[in-house]
């Protein structure tokens, strides 16, 4: 995306707002987006937590403000909406290689690196060792 926003910046005004880090329940997450985010030339706009209420909305073909709208995680989408609406910080992303992204989530404990992964192959959790 930060490599089509920088494609048409100059001719058609493209700007990036932000990253939205959607929670995986990932250990340093907010973290890592605020990295990335840095590393874009970008901020992060929201962290939208995780939470199971958006699966029994989506059973039942519905949206959670639909479903739920009193709800914490209703509340978390309108505070979204309000941040991008309200966002005055457009930029002009600085892309990254995929590399340094493979990088950024070995650093971060997303991603294994080729070794460890060589190590932990066929491993239980008790058995890996912890990396």
């Amino acid at each position: 995306i930060a490599r089509g926003v920088l494609k048409y910046a100059h001719t058609g005004g493209v700007r990036l707002g932000g990253l939205i880090c959607n929670s995986r329940n990932t250990d340093r997450e907010i973290e890592l987006i605020e990295t990335l985010a840095k590393r874009l030339n970008t901020q992060m706009i929201h962290f939208v937590p995780r939470d199971n209420i958006v699966q029994h909305a989506e059973l039942r073909r519905m949206t959670v403000n639909e479903y739920a709208p009193e709800s914490n995680q209703a509340n978390e989408y309108r505070t979204l909406a309000t941040k991008i609406i309200d966002n005055k910080n457009l930029a002009i992303p600085t892309p990254i290689e995929m590399e340094e992204l493979e990088e950024l989530l070995i650093e971060f404990g997303i991603l294994e690196s080729d070794e460890n992964t060589a190590m932990l192959v066929g491993k239980s959790a008790a058995e890996a060792p912890v990396v």
